[in-house]
């Protein structure tokens, strides 16, 4: 007997009518209109199921701290970094433990089941490190949680950084990161870029570094990470996050950069609501969005993810851990509105950011791990306009959250009781 049945389910690829079976945790089969004896069966009514949201970009340590130790009142990135280092000092294990958890609590309530966070590693206590590590213990039967050594401050620019970077590993950390565009010169910034995917490639790590989070076009570190990728035979295991230098690169420029990043199979994660909340703070009008060329590097061939990057903390005020929130950002900036477009921003959010983050067992196939989300839309277009309620999210088989549908009662002469605001289906 099975332990979940999901029928009269549809997929993102576009499948209808379909059953999913589940059996000890893992998905046993998917095909069209099985019957079978389960001890739970669950009729999808022709609603999409989704493998779970994933987020390939966040910064866990400074969640939820909005306002502490005051606002943003510029609102830009360098402002954001020098209130972090403000409030660093007043930070306590506990306080950014029970942030964390809070947090965590809104993902799985947004079916968002994997996160990738940058961890701070500038502070010489390490205190942001081990408090996630505790947080990555703790969430461990319910939420995926990979963390990056983030030098903040820079690995080159800040005293003991390198040493400290290593020290987190040590710990358990498990990604490399960086910040090239913020050590004391470009020169110095490829110089980190070099010595931090040496530092990977000799322990055996993957990269993400934050790259050119810079409205100048001449921070062009994306460029020395593509060929430290390739040098040190890393392809596959690096990421440039940010990117959004790019968006203001000359067009001749970029032509050469594409297939470079391409060649190098770096996958590059944006994050369409900050990216242009910080870029372009310095422009009067024309006001440059800020975001990377996401298009065209999906174009090119590049794994191109969404991350949220922040939900209420010195960079950003706003958020709430809803990944379709990121995408139908991410559409809009990207102007990516054709049907086509709409879809591979969905999967910038769940497929594209799995393979960031190297998730084994992610996925709607037989043999994978049972973790999807039933959402209140019949489609992946739908589900990002309407930002869908989600249903039902199971991980491994086990139900973790469920949310009653969105639904408004109407009191109109003539009219329906009731609209969930899913468009009507055409005739014909």
């Amino acid at each position: 007997m099975l332990d979940l049945l999901i029928t009269n389910a549809t997929l993102p690829d576009g499948r209808t009518g379909m059953s999913v079976a589940v059996q000890g945790g893992r998905i046993a089969e998917i095909t069209q209109g099985l019957d079978a004896p389960a001890h739970e069966t669950l009729d999808a009514q022709g609603l999409l199921l989704a493998p779970h949201f994933v987020d390939p970009h966040f910064h866990m340590d400074a969640t939820l701290s909005y306002g502490l130790p005051r606002v943003n009142q510029s609102g830009t990135l360098l402002e954001g970094i020098a209130l972090w280092g403000e409030l660093k000092p007043l930070l306590t294990a506990d306080a950014l433990i029970e942030r964390a958890l809070a947090y965590c609590d809104w993902a799985v309530a947004k079916g968002l089941l994997a996160v990738r966070s940058h961890v701070d590693t500038s502070d010489p206590s390490l205190l942001a490190v081990d408090a996630l590590l505790e947080v990555k213990r703790k969430v461990a039967p319910y939420l995926d949680l990979q963390l990056v050594a983030f030098p903040q401050d820079g690995v080159l620019r800040s005293p003991g950084g390198v040493e400290n970077l290593e020290r987190a590993l040590d710990k358990g950390v498990d990604v490399v990161g960086g910040i090239p565009h913020f050590e004391r010169t470009m020169a110095e910034g490829a110089a980190s870029v070099k010595l931090l995917c040496e530092l990977a490639a000799a322990r055996g790590k993957l990269v993400d570094m934050h790259c050119d989070e810079s409205d100048d076009p001449l921070s062009r570190h994306i460029e020395t990470l593509a060929f430290e990728t390739q040098r040190l035979a890393l392809q596959g295991r690096v990421t440039g996050s940010h990117c959004t230098s790019m968006h203001s690169m000359d067009n001749y420029y970029v032509s050469k950069l594409l297939p470079l990043i391409a060649q190098s199979g770096v996958s590059v994660v944006s994050n369409p609501l900050i990216n242009i909340t910080l870029q372009g703070r310095h422009d009067t009008y024309p006001k440059r969005r800020g975001m990377t060329r996401v298009p065209e590097l999906m174009a090119a061939g590049v794994n191109v993810a969404f991350g949220h990057d922040c939900v209420m903390d010195p960079w950003y005020g706003m958020g709430s851990g809803d990944m379709l929130e990121v995408a139908h950002m991410g559409l809009h900036v990207a102007q990516m509105t054709s049907q086509d477009g709409i879809r591979q921003c969905f999967e910038a959010v769940t497929t594209n950011a799995a393979r960031v983050m190297h998730l084994e067992n992610y996925g709607l196939e037989a043999g994978r791990d049972a973790s999807f989300v039933l959402l209140q839309a019949r489609d992946p277009v739908e589900a990002i306009r309407l930002r869908a309620a989600r249903l039902k999210v199971f991980r491994k088989g086990r139900l973790l959250a469920e949310t009653p549908a969105a639904t408004a009662s109407l009191h109109l002469p003539g009219r329906g009781a009731s609209t969930s605001w899913m468009a009507p289906k055409h005739a014909g």
